[in-house]
């Protein structure tokens, strides 16, 4: 299950460098998250300072 950021997201770029696949990018409206490439590993969930990423369905 990969991971996803809401709206909440601030653009910080906080949860980009920490991710290991490369999964996360720079959307126009907020930063996104390939489900192709996320390895569950949640380490972007820690990092970001308005809990904007949480668990996909």
């Amino acid at each position: 299950m990969a991971y996803v950021i809401s709206d909440a997201c601030t653009k910080c770029g906080s949860c980009e460098p920490v991710c290991p696949s490369e999964a996360i990018a720079e959307g126009d409206s907020k930063y996104v998250i390939d489900p192709e490439k996320c390895v569950d590993c949640a380490l972007c969930v820690d990092e970001c300072p308005v809990e904007a990423i949480s668990a996909g369905d």
